[in-house]
């Protein structure tokens, strides 16, 4: 399935910048199930520099260097993508998740550094006693690790409200199992804590998810947003990704931007100004299917 993607983002500063570097996190990535048919950006003021990486993650990235003095800062990244569904997975054929003996330490006997690096916590998604308590509920001796993990997706489906007004992206996790609100950055983050507490490899995955309008309302433009959602590694099965904002293994209507350890990795915009001060922001995503 084809899907072309529009994500505009406005920051506006209260004093003007005299120079800023960011790096851009805009360009959906490549893998077995999702073809990138093309790509542009819109970067208003224009880089005086600009150069296109792949990042430590794998992940496409723009580096801007702009020095052009402004209070307006325009990022428009246009996308098409072919998705296709991932093959069904039977998750109860997946190794327990303590099968070595040791709670999930040394989880499935991991050496690979690519993997083991998504065992250890990062500065969203620490390890704390109270997030290895809210993840055993999911994970009883020998459970196979897909099987918990699709229980821990739907536990925080079923018993967290997503609330935009509960927080921010500086709010730590443990205020999210307090309150039991939030949105799918902060549901991605504590599931990692979580599966991580036990020693399981769990990757952060930044995208867009397909969204409808109720029956007989058009949709409206900008509705949509981007979306976070998890990657657990199964010795079996590789990498299967979790949604823990809807309770489901997200299918062809999730479309993969950037992989890494957590936000921070991937942010879809970051930098360093000089100068600014107080500033705002503007998002607008479309997620539409392709004539």
């Amino acid at each position: 399935m084809k899907y072309e993607i529009s994500h505009r983002t406005t920051y506006n500063y209260v004093n003007p910048v005299a120079r800023s570097h960011h790096i851009l996190h805009l360009c959906p990535r490549e893998s077995e199930r999702q073809h990138l048919i093309k790509h542009s950006l819109l970067i208003e003021p224009a880089p005086l520099g600009r150069s296109a990486i792949i990042d430590y993650f794998g992940n496409s990235a723009e580096l801007l260097r702009i020095d052009e003095e402004h209070r307006e800062f325009v990022v428009h990244a246009r996308s098409t993508v072919d998705v296709t569904a991932p093959a069904a997975v039977a998750l109860e054929l997946s190794s327990p998740w303590d099968a070595d003996g040791r709670d999930g330490a040394a989880f499935g006997g991991v050496t690979d550094p690519d993997v083991a690096q998504f065992k250890c916590h990062s500065r969203q998604t620490p390890i704390t006693h109270d997030m290895v308590e809210f993840a055993h509920v999911s994970f009883p001796a020998g459970r196979p690790v897909l099987e918990g993990a699709m229980d821990l997706t739907r536990r925080i489906f079923e018993t967290f409200s997503f609330d935009p007004t509960a927080t921010d992206i500086s709010t730590p996790i443990a205020h999210v199992l307090a309150n039991k609100r939030g949105v799918c950055q902060d549901f991605a983050h504590l599931s990692i804590a979580a599966l991580r507490s036990l020693g399981i490899p769990t990757r952060y995955v930044s995208g867009y998810l397909l969204t409808l309008p109720p029956p007989g309302q058009l949709k409206l433009k900008g509705a949509d947003a981007s979306h976070a959602w998890i990657s657990v590694w199964s010795a079996e099965f590789g990498w299967i990704d979790f949604d823990p904002t809807n309770g489901i293994i997200p299918s062809r209507d999730h479309i993969t931007l950037s992989i890494g350890r957590d936000y921070d990795d991937i942010s879809p915009i970051s930098g360093v100004l000089l100068g600014g001060g107080n500033q705002t922001m503007a998002v607008a995503v479309d997620v539409e299917l392709a004539a």
